[in-house]
């Protein structure tokens, strides 16, 4: 077996970290933004870590399970890392969903921190 670029490392271990804080306890998520991060959220735009840790935290569902298919990741020109991820999500008792998330991740004061997060569930109204 190859051994993963480091890149692939870093963004498999974020993606896996992320989720599994997202999944039990969304609040403690600040940990991986700083005060000059963005989050897109189903178009709406959020900046700054308090923003984002609020609207994660205020989602109106109390379980959520996530499910991961498939993630990429690259190296960018300015040492980030982009990551894309796709996968289905189980909130309460809604049904399963598809989603798909991308987030940059820079390395500060040798911390790998979310600078860009964009997140949209895979939902089509072919109407």
């Amino acid at each position: 077996m190859v051994d993963q670029p480091l890149w692939e490392q870093i963004g498999s271990s974020f993606v896996q970290h992320y989720y599994q804080m997202f999944d039990s306890d969304r609040s403690q998520l600040g940990s991986i933004y700083i005060d000059a991060s963005c989050l897109t959220w189903e178009g709406q735009q959020y900046q700054g870590k308090r923003a984002i840790v609020e609207k994660l935290a205020s989602l109106p569902f109390q379980k959520i399970a996530h499910s991961i298919t498939a993630q990429d990741h690259q190296p960018t020109p300015d040492s980030c890392i982009l990551s894309m991820v796709v996968g289905q999500l189980k909130a309460d008792e809604d049904p399963i969903m598809g989603f798909h998330q991308s987030f940059i991740l820079k390395n500060i004061n040798d911390a790998w921190v979310c600078t860009n997060d964009m997140f949209r569930l895979a939902i089509h109204n072919f109407g």
